[in-house]
């Protein structure tokens, strides 16, 4: 497989990848690169179920958030080259396990292999879970063979965006990608608790950025009717070694959570989930050694 120009992702870096040859702000090769790939019950409820999420862990990213708590992979590419026929099997391995869905974590770098790997039915969902940061042409290429669309919407500010992401394009790019998924999906789609069809977005508070939260939390209200999308407020920010940034030197605070949540039900965005305080622990991080791999 080879990629001459590659332009997947919104940066359009134009690298050249090959199987083997890493490139551009992804710092990847055109072939998947896995660093774990095992049961998951970590994500929310409708996708974990009660035996776990098939999550399979790819290596490199094309955002590059300054606080990222998979660091380890997003910027160190710990990980392992697999044939498009191996992961295959490892999809096959997950749901042989008893996974809910197969959870395909950061994968947008590697969308053109994926596109392969899934032309043939899985029979379980197949779950895009990335950052919200895509171009709509390249989401549309996936059309049919994704059923779970899972982004972030990380921010509401460009400023904010530029300075933890170096992407101040962010809030209009993951917006445009947001519509785009709920235009494949439509309405999300729950059955025994778990979820088939749809969009759910998740939003992290960061400490100090209520004000951030709430303009994020604005945005889904006006874009979506109810029953349209899933809404994930997550409050497992942790600060993470190494980081500079006196923006990010704290977990949030019980007053932060409350208010965001308090500002989530007055705009009527009631369906999804909210973390408590507890969830900022390490133990949500799993160990990247390549598990299943």
């Amino acid at each position: 497989m080879e990629i001459a120009s590659c332009t997947l992702c919104p940066r359009r870096c134009g690298a050249f990848r090959d199987d083997t040859t890493p490139g551009g702000v992804c710092g990847q090769p055109a072939l998947p690169v896995v660093a774990r790939a095992a049961l998951h019950h970590w994500e929310e409820p409708c996708l974990s179920g009660t035996a776990g999420s098939g999550a399979v862990f790819f290596s490199g990213c094309s955002l590059r958030c300054v606080f990222c708590q998979n660091g380890t992979i997003s910027r160190e590419g710990v990980g392992q080259t697999v044939s498009i026929p191996r992961l295959r099997a490892i999809f096959r391995e997950l749901i042989g396990q008893g996974a809910h869905n197969i959870d395909l974590v950061t994968p947008t770098h590697f969308t053109a292999a994926l596109r392969e790997a899934l032309m043939e039915p899985l029979g379980v969902p197949v779950v895009w879970n990335s950052g919200g940061y895509e171009r709509v042409e390249t989401l549309r290429s996936l059309e049919g063979l994704v059923q779970v669309y899972l982004p972030d919407m990380k921010y509401a500010s460009p400023a904010l965006a530029g300075r933890l992401s170096a992407a101040p394009d962010y809030p209009e790019t993951a917006k445009s990608a947001i519509l785009e998924m709920f235009r494949q999906t439509g309405p999300y789609v729950l059955e025994d608790g778990l979820l088939k069809r749809g969009v759910l977005i998740r939003h992290l508070i960061l400490p100090g950025q209520l004000e951030d939260t709430r303009r994020v939390i604005d945005w889904v209200a006006a874009a979506f009717r109810p029953g349209d999308v899933l809404f994930s407020l997550m409050a497992q920010y942790t600060p993470q070694p190494g980081l500079t940034d006196p923006l990010l030197s704290r977990r949030i605070y019980g007053g932060e959570l409350r208010a965001a949540k308090a500002y989530l039900a007055a705009c009527g965005v009631t369906e999804g989930y909210t973390q408590d305080l507890s969830s900022a622990q390490s133990a949500y991080t799993p160990d990247f050694d390549l598990t299943g791999v």
